[in-house]
């Protein structure tokens, strides 16, 4: 008896209980009709279900030249860290930019591995490493490893060498340790840099090339400074050998000025007496004139007179001879 009843009960809690889930379900499903998820649960189903993000690589042409595909690589790999590019994907997209002579190298590697019966390319790395091989020569690591021993900073600032030993070390291929780094970035600072750089603490290479900036940035201060100073003095001095020229050509004018009017009026003065001996030379010779013609008139009547007293003698002569 009591094990029928407990039957009896259980059967009749089974269909209410499964009544009531189905109504529950019901009710979730309108429920589920205006739900939205969380916000964090959005970003883990995201996480799960990744959206391929669209990416443009730079173009690829292929030309015979070390500098312009090592750029190209260095790009293409910044964008695929980006982007967080799967590395199912990278091969594809990079193949895809692929132009002129590195499109139709890349078609003939293909057909030369199926050829072959090679497996295709797949992986970035595969991909990187033929193409390092096709473009950049077996004496370029060492010709950037000489590059690297030989840089200095000479006119570069500090931030253009450091750019610089980054990008033949990369391209030279090596990996140094921190301590070797600074001690080759040392060696190819200026000196009047690294002189006060070394007396400073530093904690590590990045603290070092901070230091080396900041120190470059006084001493160009200092430099400016010190030109506006020379400047100004180099413009006083300029101006007082301006003002100096200035009197002394304005000096010289009044001289020449005065040596003309000088000049001038001697020539005038001299013009003034020769006229006045002229007209005294002209007064002169009308009274010598008159003396003359004064003298000619005597002479002329002495001689009248001569010849007179001469002729009266030869009459008196003649009348005694006749006389006689």
């Amino acid at each position: 008896m009591v094990k029928d009843e407990y039957t009896k009960s259980k059967k009749s809690s089974h269909p209410s209980s499964f009544r009531g889930n189905e109504l529950y379900g019901e009710q979730s499903l309108r429920i589920n009709e205006y739900y939205q998820p969380s916000p964090s649960k959005a970003r883990k189903e995201r996480k799960e279900n990744p959206k391929e993000v669209r990416v443009e690589l730079p173009h690829f042409d292929g030309k015979e030249n070390v500098e312009t595909y090592l750029d190209w690589e260095m790009k293409v790999e910044q964008l695929f860290a980006c982007h967080r590019v799967s590395e199912e994907r990278k091969v594809p997209l990079a193949t895809l930019s692929f132009q002129g002579n590195a499109m139709y190298w890349w078609t003939a590697l293909e057909r030369k591995r199926r050829l072959h019966k090679d497996p295709p390319i797949t992986y970035w790395n595969d991909l990187s490493g033929a193409l390092r091989c096709r473009h950049t020569p077996s004496y370029y690591n060492r010709k950037s490893m000489d590059k690297l021993q030989g840089l200095h900073q000479k006119n570069l600032s500090v931030e253009e060498y450091w750019q610089k030993m980054v990008l033949y070390i990369k391209r030279a291929g090596i990996n140094e340790e921190n301590h070797t780094i600074i001690s080759r970035f040392l060696s190819g600072l200026k000196l009047e840099i690294r002189n006060k750089v070394e007396l400073l603490t530093y904690r590590d290479l990045n603290d070092l090339i901070q230091l080396n900036v900041k120190v470059e940035k006084q001493i160009l201060r200092k430099q400016s400074s010190e030109k506006q100073s020379s400047y100004f003095v180099s413009y006083e001095r300029d101006e007082f050998q301006r003002g100096e020229q200035h009197i002394k050509e304005t000096s010289l004018e009044l001289s020449q000025n005065l040596f003309e009017h000088i000049s001038h009026t001697h020539a005038r003065i001299i013009q003034y007496l020769e006229y006045l001996g002229k007209i005294h030379l002209a007064s002169h010779c009308s009274n010598e004139r008159s003396m003359i013609l004064r003298n000619n008139a005597n002479n002329s009547s002495q001689e009248k007179e001569t010849s007179e007293s001469e002729e009266n003698e030869k009459k008196e002569e003649e009348r005694n001879r006749k006389v006689k």
